[in-house]
């Protein structure tokens, strides 16, 4: 298990000060070159990146943050007691990466982090020319932004086939680490598929040993032919700075988001309504399935998509749309990222029998959006089912899954919890948990059902 705290998002904040510091550096004196001759009997990648970073881009993000003061300060009796002025917001600058994916009409692919809280985004292309950006949409569960700039004779860097991609691969990271500009590292691609990391709800890394430093965030990862495979987004590191470990969002999950960033201009995730594990070898094993590797189906939600369409508990799904499937994770991924109304071919096995079951994705409850910041945040739920409320005695809210580390799982709720009531006022659906929770309490008594025994948890 990863040390969570020591993953860290690599946009770093500069002052004028320190930037002023930066690109005081001067360059030392140019080298001679050699005949033309002999450098063309070198191996280089000085064509390909010729091509490819003048698509690369520099991000500077003004956002505003309270002036720090004494704590009494922020207190509205106070103030109006010594008759203080209102607190007043400073400036704060941030700086990062970001890749242009379509010249024509402007379009910048960056992290959700970056651009953050911006109150004002400028690019910087590597002519020199600054642009002001405007913010198309963002997500924060992939951590993909999407900018929209305008201007002539822009470049672009192909989005590549992420899913291709082997371990071993070389690949070149390209960004604008500690503000010093365009900066360019190479390595290979160390593992795929990393996630656990706690830093996105929906991860599948690229790990690279390319070097990955503060301000690289949504940089570009590409490989040896130029194309974009990677949008680069955290480290692994007890410093701060590289050490080896990079991770980068594929390039297919990053172009997934920003069709539908661009015709919805949020993502509108799609769900089934079904529970899914690692089928381990150990369950396999008792399950006497072999070494068959999946996901596998815990349960079905009643009157859902899945249910539909006939997926039962103990299906193994094996791949969709003839992709192989390598786990829960990698499930859950696919379909977090279908837009709704979209049929998907599950292919799945059931005992001795293997059969393509078509489904549906239907609109995940977007609703949880507006729960951030609460004891919830962190929480997948949904309405009980009418069977559920039957078993427990009247309507509620189930959790599906509690996100390690999250504000609800410091809350003490757990998966399966089924709230009853908050603060005494009952609970039917997700849209009655964010009326209850609107005015931000200071305490909340949750009633609800665990393992089938009534419990009363306190939050604060």
């Amino acid at each position: 298990m990863f040390d969570t705290a020591r993953v860290r998002r690599i946009v770093a904040s500069f002052t004028v000060a320190a930037a002023a510091i930066l690109f005081s550096i001067s360059p030392g004196p140019a080298q001679t070159s050699g005949s033309s001759a002999a450098s063309a009997s070198l191996p280089t990648l000085a064509p390909m990146l010729e091509r490819v970073t003048p698509a690369v881009v520099n991000i500077a993000v003004v956002s505003r943050a309270p002036v720090q003061d004494n704590p009494l300060y922020g207190d509205p009796n106070f103030r109006r007691f010594f008759k203080l002025p209102e607190q007043q917001q400073q400036a704060r600058m941030s700086a990062g990466s970001g890749v242009i994916v379509d010249a024509a009409k402007g379009y910048v692919l960056t992290n959700h982090h970056v651009i953050d809280g911006g109150t004002e985004i400028s690019v910087t292309l590597k002519d020199g020319r600054q642009l002001a950006a405007k913010l198309v949409g963002s997500d924060k569960e992939t951590d993909i932004a999407l900018l929209q700039i305008e201007a002539k004779n822009l470049a672009a860097i192909e989005i590549g086939d992420s899913n291709t991609l082997k371990v071993g691969d070389y690949v070149v990271a390209i960004g604008n680490p500690f503000g010093l500009g365009q900066t360019v590292t190479s390595g290979i691609v160390s593992a795929l598929g990393r996630s656990g990391l706690n830093i996105e709800g929906y991860e599948d890394f690229i790990q690279t040993d390319a070097s990955i430093n503060p301000g690289n965030s949504g940089g570009a990862l590409v490989s040896l032919d130029g194309k974009l495979i990677g949008v680069n987004t955290a480290i692994l590191s007890p410093a701060g700075a590289n050490v080896g470990i990079g991770f980068a969002v594929p390039s297919s999950m990053a172009a997934s988001v920003m069709d539908q960033l661009i015709t919805h201009g949020k993502v509108e995730r799609g769900r089934l309504g079904i529970g899914i594990q690692d089928l381990t070898p150990d369950l396999a094993e008792a399950l006497k399935l072999g070494d068959l590797r999946g996901a596998l189906i815990a349960n079905v939600e009643r009157g859902s998509a899945a249910d539909e369409a006939g997926l039962k508990s103990g299906d193994v799904v094996i791949a969709t749309d003839g992709r192989a499937v390598h786990g829960a994770t990698d499930l859950r991924n696919r379909i977090g990222l279908t837009p709704a109304g979209r049929t998907i071919r599950l292919t799945v096995k059931r005992g001795d029998d293997e059969m393509v079951i078509a489904v549906t994705i239907v609109a995940e409850d977007r609703s949880m959006a507006d729960l951030s910041g609460t004891p919830f945040d962190g929480a997948t739920m949904r309405a009980a089912s009418s069977e559920e409320a039957q078993q427990t005695g009247g309507p509620g809210v189930v959790i599906e899954k509690v996100e390690p580390g999250s504000a609800a799982a410091r809350a003490g709720l757990r998966d399966g919890d089924l709230i009853l009531a908050v603060n005494r006022t009952p609970v039917a659906s997700v849209a009655d948990l964010q009326r209850a929770t609107a005015a931000r309490p200071a305490t909340l008594a949750l009633e609800l059902v665990r393992e089938g025994a009534g419990l009363l948890l306190v939050v604060r």
